[in-house]
Order: structure tokens, then sequence, then C-alpha cells
């Protein structure tokens, strides 16, 4: 018996170690794309498609410096005001466009690769309100909410990058707002990071912020940590003039951009969910050669992001299987450009953490991974068809996610997964179970993976261990985390942006 406990211990704590990354059941990057909902013919003619809505409808709209860009480049201003792209300039545009971009963080061993296939889950939105699932209150969000969501994500393996998923609503200035937004990003975590700016104005401010958190200039264009997030577009078919000067600046500061186009099927894109990656797609396709007109190969993220309305109301549906194909539609036009992309999924229309918002972030993740999507936004925290963001909601989305990888992961099948040696060794020789096998062992840590807060209790252990609560197990993660997670930037540093800047948090 104690030679046999010695064993076990010993076994535990041989499992219970860290593995090398590239042993652990899900990480960053796994391979997707096995999903795919439209078929080749149907990309093609969705490619048609946009080009055709390029060609003959063309954008509205763009800033002045916009048109002269784009129109030395070769598209055409019409009599009405309307840019309009011929298929030549869009392949053109095409070949210039960056592939395979890296999207750096702080701590190199963050950075994310959008190869081909490759799946990144992450936070994104907007939100207005921060959710208690305990009081059941929504309440306006604040920056030390948005750097404890930053500190969570810096310890969540699952979610593998941090673009702003609220709204700090303490601020009536919008330069202190978006100078917050990145300190408080920053300040929790060292991956990567995405925001948006109010202004135009901002951005030369901003990045003076950001050249002290990097280092120097030199530094942050070395490894641009931070990616602007920018709505070029207002859909249907319309340039967002501010966001697209927004997007100018960022480019001549050498940081990456998101190009999203963000329209809801049945309301600002058409009903039918091939139209809406129609105009996503087109749209999207203009912003490729606004980038490049102005500074060939700049990295930019393809954010083809249509959702979905609920057609008896006119809401938004961010949690529907329809929401679900559209996001998964768009990552096989991505692949189809040969694109980094990123779009929406895991958000849920559900107001708190429940089995709504469970089966909705579910199934949206799950398909966006197997569609392969580079960069899954919005995949943890989002209630209320992204008016609310709720901590111990992202807390369970890493859970998710880490589920999503899973399937996305896939099945092996090599020499060694399917031998018989075991089965004959276990059936003829053996026990006739697999419990203790060397295989089982050594695939336990491998081959599965397991929930951080998900209960697989016995109802006998459930009950034994007084019927513990997913929510409160959540909650309980959530301030243990936040308990020990330190801040990223260091004190001295601290203190200098302190007295350059106007941090109020």
């Amino acid at each position: 018996m104690s030679r046999r406990s010695g064993g076990r211990a010993a076994r535990v704590a041989l499992r219970a170690a860290p593995l090398a990354d590239d042993l652990r059941p899900v990480r960053p990057g796994l391979k997707g794309g096995r999903y795919q909902p439209l078929t080749d013919e149907g990309v093609q003619r969705i490619h048609n498609a946009a080009l055709d809505a390029l060609e003959e409808i063309g954008l509205s709209q763009a800033p002045p410096s916009g048109v002269k860009a784009m129109v030395a480049a070769g598209a055409i201003q019409g009599a009405d005001g309307r840019l309009r792209y011929p298929r030549a300039l869009v392949e053109d545009m095409l070949a210039k466009a960056a592939r395979c971009i890296t999207v750096f963080a702080r701590d190199e061993k963050f950075d994310l690769k959008l190869e081909p296939d490759r799946v990144h889950y992450g936070t994104a939105g907007a939100a207005v309100h921060m959710v208690d699932p305990v009081t059941l209150d929504y309440r306006d969000p604040t920056a030390v909410d948005l750097y404890d969501a930053a500190r969570l994500v810096q310890h969540l393996d699952n979610i593998h990058f941090f673009q702003r998923p609220l709204v700090c609503r303490e601020f009536t200035d919008n330069l202190e707002l978006d100078l917050n937004t990145i300190f408080a990003a920053a300040s929790g975590t060292r991956k990567h990071i995405g925001t948006s700016f109010s202004d135009p104005a901002n951005v030369a401010p901003a990045m003076d912020l950001i050249h002290a958190i990097a280092g120097g200039e030199a530094a942050w264009r070395e490894r641009p940590f931070i990616l602007n997030s920018n709505c070029f577009v207002v859909p249907p078919m319309k340039f967002a003039e501010e966001s697209c000067i927004v997007m100018e600046n960022c480019i001549k500061a050498g940081m990456p951009v998101l190009l999203l186009s963000a329209g809801q099927a049945g309301a600002t894109a058409p009903a039918p969910i091939a139209a809406a990656i129609v105009q996503a797609v087109a749209e999207c396709l203009a912003g490729v050669v606004y980038v490049n007109s102005i500074s060939p190969g700049h990295p930019a993220v393809f954010g083809t992001w249509p959702f979905v309305s609920d057609l008896r109301t006119g809401a938004m549906s961010g949690g529907s299987a329809e929401q679900a194909l559209l996001t998964a539609g768009c990552a096989q036009m991505h692949r189809f450009y040969g694109l980094s992309g990123g779009a929406a999924a895991g958000i849920s229309d559900s107001k708190l953490p429940d089995m709504q918002a469970g089966w909705e972030q579910g199934i949206t993740n799950v398909l966006a991974g197997l569609a392969g999507l580079n960069m899954v936004y919005e995949a943890a925290g989002m209630q209320a068809s992204l008016l609310g963001f709720c901590l111990e909601s992202l807390v369970l989305g890493d859970d998710i996610c880490g589920q999503a990888l899973r399937c996305v992961r896939g099945i092996e099948v090599t020499e060694d997964t399917v031998s018989i040696e075991t089965m004959r060794s276990v059936c003829l020789d053996g026990p006739g179970h697999y419990l203790g096998s060397d295989q089982t062992l050594k695939l336990m840590q491998t081959e599965y993976t397991y929930p951080a807060v998900g209960n697989r209790m016995s109802p006998k252990e459930w009950e034994e261990a007084k019927k513990p609560d997913l929510l409160a197990a959540a909650a309980a993660r959530k301030e243990a985390i936040l308990a020990e997670a330190p801040c990223q930037i260091a004190p001295d540093l601290d203190r200098s942006i302190r007295e350059a800047f106007p941090i109020r948090f």
C-alpha cells in the first residue's frame, strides 16, 4: 500500500507540473478551418458580388485625404461624390496587403501569429454597463473595472488578447477617456491590446503615452503592441470620416489597424446571411484599398464583423445561430483572400451569465474556432447583446474558450493513437480497463483539457462539498486572481506617467 501510494503521489505531482507550451492540450494559435459553411462556389459568388458592389455602388463620405490617396491609386470619384473601385484596383491592393501578420504583445510569449486558420480568442466591445450577477444590478463601468478585466485576462490562459471591452463612463473629456483606457489596459496585462480613439486629435498625445510605456518611439515601432480598432465605415457603404482620419494618423504612427465593418443584418446590412457577408467584405476590401494606398503592406486585420437582428423586433441577436454562421462565413472569406482576419463571437443576449449565456457563447465560439478565425473578438464576458460586461462571465468564458479550443484541435490520428497494443494488453493480459494504463496516464494532460470552474462532480460528491454553485466558483476564481495580480507597469514608470498625463484611476 505504501509503495503504491508513493508511486501515485509521484504521478500526481508529475501531472501537476506545468507542461511545455507545445504539449498543452489547448494553446493559442491552434489550427482550425475544418468547418466551412460556404461551398467553394458560394465563396466565389460572394467575392464577385462584393467586387460588383465596389464597382457599381461604391462608398460615400470619405475625408478629402482619403479621397486623394484612393483616387491616386485608381479609385474613381463620381459626380455623386461616391468612390468606386475597379476590380483591377482591388486586386492590385490585395497583392500589396500584409499577410500572416504578427500581433505583438509587450511580452513576446504572448505574440499572436495570424497565419491561415490559426485561432485566438480575446475580448472586445464597448459595453456601457457593468453586470453584477449577484445583485443583478447594471451600473456604469469605470477605469478600475477595465484595469481589473485586463488583470484577469493576463491570468486566463484561454483569453489570448485584450481589446477594450467597456467604456469608462466616469470621463467627460474624450482625451482623458482615451488615455485612461490605454493606461488601464497596459497596467493590467502584457498581452496584446486593442483600443479605439474618440477624436483624431487624441492620437498624438496617446502615442506619447504609448511611447512612454514602450520605452521610446523606436521600441514601439519595432513591436507595436496596441492595435487601433477602427470602425472606418458606417454601414451601408459609407465611410466614417472622423474614424478614417484616426486610421490615417494611426498608420503614420506605426499602429496596426483593425478594419471593422459592423453592419447589422436586416437593419444596416441586407437580411440574407450571404448578402450581409457580401456587404461586409465589400466594405473591408475598400478598407484594404484605403490602407494600402497610404502605406503599402501596413498591418491591417480584415474585420468583417456583421451582426444579426432579431427580425421580429430589430434588436441585435449576437448569441444566435445566425450570428455563428455569419462569423464562420466571414472566416472562410478571410481564408479566400489570404488575409489575417477578425470577427465577433461569444456574445450573449442574456442579461446574466446563465444557461442561455452558456449555450450562446459556446456555440458561437466553437463555430468561429472550427472555421479558423484568426482573432475571435468579444469571446468572453459580454452580456445583453454587448451592452453589458461581467467579470464573472469573463472567468467562465475562459472555460468555454478552452473547450472550444479543444474542438478546434480536433482528433489526431497517428500510428500511436490508433495502435491496438494497449487494447491487447488490457483485454488479454490486464485488468480489463484502461484507468491505470501508461497510455491513459500519459495522455491525461496532453490530450484532455479540464475546466477551471466547471463542475464535474458526481451528485454524491457535490452534496458532500455543500452543493457548490458555478457562479460562486467563478466569483471565487475572480477574487483569487485579482488578489494576486500585480500591476504590469513598473512603479517608477507609473509615477512618471501620472506626472505627465491626466491618469485618473
